[in-house]
């Protein structure tokens, strides 16, 4: 039996090409500078997004984790989303290792922060008070890209106050592909921006920090500091390779794959789903609460596997087909007829 995996797009398996570049990938060590294929990936990335540098890390939690401490010095704090992935989703490493204060508030239900709001969170340079250096976004949030005019809006805003603006961009592609713009049009208007392989991209393993010299030369210490220098990384690196060159184009069919899914799932009485919420790969689906982990089960058993309760994410991905998306509608279906509220 086929496993549907749709609790996130972090568990698809690396494409025989990844594989074979794998393989065959020239190494040396990164510590050093000396991976050929990291310096590589690097450079592509950079010249993606239009920016000086790009920095090859294990994972995104640790990417954002350096670029919140490269804009900020103990003591100093950002201002992000309660819901974002950075303050919720981190463990908390920018307070617990960066000493940086986090000032959370909500979404808007479109994933963008009212910047009204944040102006007023921007604290007086008076000594009372943490000092306000940087604005983090999340790009896609909850799978809504940020409206182009939106991140205008929050550059020139973090601009006029002399903050700095990271992107945690995991998704930052999806956008790119949702929008229709490059890539580098989404990443001008942040300093630096966290983009993950590992997601819709389809990597094993990996993301990288881009921005300009200054702060990913402190980037690169802070790596080194937090345990993450890898010696001969360029096996990992030529699987990012491989989905910057092959595997942007392709989250296209993703995106439609989560409308297909959400489209057919809204017919079903006893689900609600806002169809104007699904964006790109994620499809939240809403069941009722008392029915919930019996359909986790229920889906469980024909090897369908979901994350969340009474509110479900499902995430579209390269390993999911628009089969498997019919073979999950029908066994929704399926539950509901034989348990009706």
């Amino acid at each position: 039996m086929k496993i549907i995996d749709l609790r996130s797009d972090t568990v698809t398996r690396p494409t025989p090409a990844m594989r074979a570049a794998m393989a065959s990938a020239e190494v040396g060590d990164d510590v050093y500078g000396e991976d050929p294929t990291v310096n590589r990936l690097q450079a592509m990335a950079a010249e993606m997004l239009h920016k000086e540098e790009a920095l090859f890390v294990a994972s995104g939690t640790q990417s954002n984790l350096l670029g919140l401490m490269s804009h900020c010095e103990r003591g100093d704090e950002y201002i992000v989303g309660q819901q974002a992935h950075t303050y919720r989703y981190e463990a908390g490493g920018a307070a617990v290792l960066g000493s940086i204060q986090p000032q959370p508030l909500d979404f808007l239900p479109d994933g963008t922060l009212d910047l009204d709001r944040v102006q007023s969170l921007i604290k007086p340079d008076d000594f009372h008070f943490a000092k306000t250096r940087l604005l983090c976004l999340e790009n896609t949030q909850a799978g809504k890209a940020l409206p182009m005019d939106y991140l205008a809006q929050a550059s020139a805003l973090a601009a006029a106050n002399r903050l700095g603006l990271h992107l945690d961009g995991a998704r930052i592609f999806n956008a790119a592909v949702k929008l229709n713009v490059p890539v580098h049009e989404i990443a001008r208007y942040a300093d630096t921006v966290s983009v993950c392989l590992s997601k819709g991209l389809g990597a094993p393993v990996g993301s990288l920090l881009c921005g300009p010299t200054h702060l990913l030369q402190k980037a690169l210490r802070w790596r080194k500091m937090l345990g993450g220098g890898m010696r001969q990384a360029g096996i990992l690196a030529a699987a990012g390779m491989v989905a910057l060159t092959s595997h942007i184009d392709r989250l296209a069919k993703d995106h439609d794959h989560a409308q297909l899914l959400a489209r057919k799932l809204s017919e079903i009485t006893e689900i609600h789903i806002d169809l104007d919420a699904v964006q790109t790969n994620m499809v939240f689906m809403e069941a009722p609460a008392s029915s919930s982990a019996r359909l986790t089960s229920f889906l469980k058993d024909r090897g369908i596997l979901v994350s969340g309760r009474g509110n479900f994410r499902l995430v579209t991905h390269l390993d999911i087909t628009a089969s498997d998306i019919q073979i999950v509608i029908d066994a929704v279906k399926a539950f509901f007829m034989r348990n009706p509220s």
